[in-house]
């Protein structure tokens, strides 16, 4: 049981403003059933996922979302943009076309991008980096013409090798900067980039250059499961200082959402409106109060 001081109805109001639930937090809801949770506890906005809205249909999912009174604060994922074999790289360029017209159509300015990782046999990062920045360039234009930000992701180092070659903060910047503000930004996720000595103050050139697209949150505990993607923590249960990343990052003037992406088997065996109100309480105590 958590000890940390009740809010007032309030306080929580207020800081359930800034709350995004992203969707995998609650795997175990359906889209409607995500939709009505977050409605009747008073949660604005919702981080989606392509697989399930595919399912569900797009504008169906968009028009569910807004009839609801909620915002699509994100939409996960396009990217995978390391490929060398020239088929492989078009059908994901296809595919990341399909998956901007998709968030044009749920109403979210930001699509974010999990870049990929080595190729089969290569280890050229810094190659596949540059292809990143490829795909990057055909893409910005086709996106900025239907509202969307593309959002580059830095991925924690252990997914290097088969997920994203993006691996800091600073990289993920690096590659944004080549690209107008308005078109290329950047994912800070606390999973991802607290252990960074740097940290601090790449969110800081982040913030100053407007790359802010999106602020992520989950804790990092251990041991880690086999595979290490369903490893995320509860907020508070793990190693992360969230009300630290939450300042530095309001520091910079951000003001947009804050969604909370927590992909982990034991919350998805329990109730969903149960796991959305530890999820909301953990936010107000170990993200939102000062210290």
């Amino acid at each position: 049981m958590n000890s940390a001081r009740p809010t007032c109805p309030e306080e929580t109001d207020d800081f359930l403003a800034r709350f995004s639930l992203n969707q995998q937090t609650v795997k175990q809801w359906s889209l409607p059933e995500l939709v009505d949770g977050c409605a009747r506890a008073g949660v604005r906005g919702v981080g989606l996922w392509r697989a399930p809205v595919q399912e569900y249909g797009v504008a169906a999912a968009g028009r569910l979302v807004r009839d609801a009174g909620l915002t699509v604060t994100s939409l996960c994922r396009g990217g995978f943009f390391t490929a060398l074999d020239p088929k492989e790289r078009a059908d994901a360029l296809d595919d990341n076309r399909a998956a901007i017209e998709e968030a044009a159509t749920l109403g979210t300015d930001t699509l974010v991008l999990v870049s990929g990782g080595l190729p089969l046999g290569s280890r050229d990062l810094h190659g596949a980096r540059e292809r990143v920045a490829d795909a990057l360039a055909e893409l910005a234009p086709y996106a900025a013409d239907v509202g969307v930000r593309l959002a580059i992701e830095p991925l924690h180092p252990m997914y290097a090798a088969d997920r994203c070659v993006v691996s800091t903060l600073a990289q993920a910047l690096t590659l944004a900067e080549r690209f107008p503000v308005e078109r290329v930004g950047v994912v800070v996720d606390t999973y991802h980039v607290w252990w960074d000595d740097t940290i601090g103050s790449q969110i800081g050139r982040a913030g100053a250059g407007g790359r802010i697209a999106a602020f992520q949150l989950a804790d990092w505990v251990t041991p880690l499961p086999a595979g290490v993607l369903l490893g995320r923590g509860q907020l508070g249960d793990g190693a992360v200082d969230l009300r630290w990343f939450r300042e530095q990052v309001d520091a910079t003037g951000y003001r947009g959402p804050v969604e909370v992406e927590i992909f982990n088997p034991a919350l998805w065996e329990r109730p969903g409106a149960e796991v959305l109100a530890e999820v909301v309480e953990r936010f107000t105590t170990h993200v939102m109060h000062a210290r």
